[in-house]
């Protein structure tokens, strides 16, 4: 995935949540995010090489917070990489990669999402009403590069709410751990919808929450966007494979790429 474009990221890491929530007001955030944008680089990760680096950031911070076991590849993948209408960014500063972040936008057309594989009778209803969702997943960032900028969380989520209006969803979701529920709902007025259950090839359970996009919307400045920013961040220059059938549970013990 190859396209460039002025974004940022966030990671899955009770620090740098904390971090980001004693951030002041609205529009304090909203100022720090526009700032970090200036200079931070977003990159729709397309080559093996992209990829490769993604899946070892991901690695570091699972295992950092123990939602892993150590695997001989020192990388962290799974099927859903490759799997549904899916986007894989990282975010660079200074050609540092600071943050990545995985974007599924589920529809009724798409219905391989993985967070759909852990909460179903509360997710496919909504597919078969012909809603459209953005499914975030495999949230990381640099543990260094996340402390240095701590609006990082923020201009991630960016990312999903610019999906969310390039393919008219009407729900971001989030599948986050109990300890991150306070920052979501916050910050982006995620409600919980359901609670804590085992999630495929982590160690720690989560939790299902949503977002309506509309109220999302309205209160950051730093979420709007044009159509050819939008473009050039969702237009793939590769053929992503789809399968019929999908699952979180890999082909062997230890996650690799």
């Amino acid at each position: 995935m190859g396209s460039n474009f002025a974004y940022q990221l966030r990671a899955n890491h009770a620090d740098q949540v904390a971090s980001a929530d004693h951030l002041a007001s609205d529009d304090a955030i909203a100022a720090h995010v526009m700032r970090l944008l200036d200079r931070i680089d977003c990159r729709l990760a397309e080559t093996d090489e992209e990829r490769d680096a993604i899946f070892r950031l991901r690695y570091q911070a699972y295992l950092r917070s123990e939602g892993i076991a150590p695997n001989p590849s020192e990388k962290f993948s799974d099927p859903f990489d490759d799997i549904g209408d899916v986007y894989l960014f990282g975010l660079y500063d200074d050609d540092a990669l600071a943050s990545s972040v995985r974007i599924h936008v589920a529809s009724k057309e798409h219905p391989l999402f993985p967070t759909g594989e852990v909460f179903p009778e509360i997710l496919r209803p909504k597919l078969d009403a012909g809603k459209v969702m953005i499914d975030t997943t495999r949230f990381v960032a640099d543990a260094n590069l996340a402390r240095l900028n701590r609006v990082l969380p923020y201009a991630t989520l960016r990312l999903c709410g610019l999906a969310a209006r390039h393919f008219h969803a009407e729900y971001l979701l989030a599948a986050v751990r109990v300890e991150h529920q306070a920052f979501y709902r916050r910050a982006f007025g995620h409600e919980l919808v359901c609670g804590p259950r085992s999630y495929p090839m982590l160690n720690k359970p989560v939790c299902l929450m949503m977002a309506q996009i509309d109220q999302v919307y309205q209160r950051y400045q730093f979420l709007r966007s044009t159509f050819a920013e939008r473009r050039l961040l969702f237009t793939r220059s590769r053929v992503v494979e789809r399968a019929d059938t999908a699952s979180l549970v890999p082909t062997s013990a230890a996650p690799t790429a």
